[in-house]
């Protein structure tokens, strides 16, 4: 359901838990809290969601779909050059890190780790999430000619899972600057001029 078709108390709902969740946590939110900001009635929650799980579930692929976009328009404004067109995944890291208002990292890593049962639904949202992200550098790789597109996509999802990791302890200054240079710097050394 695209979000012009949707409910308003289902996007309130949505907006809410997008919230609470990202910054207090899956686990530390509880329904009533998110029932409470979104202004809605108990009813009216269950009646969109039936629980929290299917919360979480449509919280992480709001976050995806949000994510997917800004990295399909990044990639588009890179034009046709492949290696702008693979270094513009770090660009959308960019923007992505500072539209937070609070920055706290990855919301499929932090969720990972607040959702510990391995068969918990929301598991398997997280690792289609990732393994996406990776076929798609991979792809752009692969675009771009590099000599060996799975150790360079390799060691650019390592630069940009430690980017977010460090620019949201804060321990690097300018992490996510710092990423996308030393991206810059491994595609070139991968990818043939």
């Amino acid at each position: 359901m695209s979000d012009d078709q949707m409910p308003p108390a289902r996007r309130r709902i949505l907006d809410a838990a997008d919230r609470l969740f990202y910054l207090n946590g899956i686990n530390s939110t509880g329904v009533d809290a998110v029932i409470e900001q979104a202004q809605v009635a108990r009813m009216t929650f269950y009646k969109h969601f039936g629980g929290k799980e299917a919360l979480i579930l449509a919280y992480l692929s709001g976050r995806e779909t949000r994510w997917q976009t800004l990295l399909e328009r990044s990639i588009e404004r890179a034009g046709e050059d492949p290696r702008a067109r693979l270094l513009a995944v770090f660009d959308a890291l960019r923007s992505w890190a500072t539209s937070e208002t609070r920055f706290r990292g990855c919301s499929f890593v932090n969720a990972m780790a607040e959702l510990a049962d391995p068969d918990h639904s929301a598991r398997a949202v997280i690792t289609s999430y990732k393994g996406a992200l990776r076929d798609r550098v991979l792809e752009l790789a692969r675009e771009a000619g590099a000599a060996d597109p799975e150790l360079l996509t390799d060691q650019l999802l390592l630069v940009y899972e430690g980017a977010i990791s460090n620019h949201s302890l804060g321990n690097v200054d300018d992490a996510v600057d710092k990423a996308h240079f030393t991206a810059e710097q491994l595609i070139a050394a991968a990818v043939p001029a």
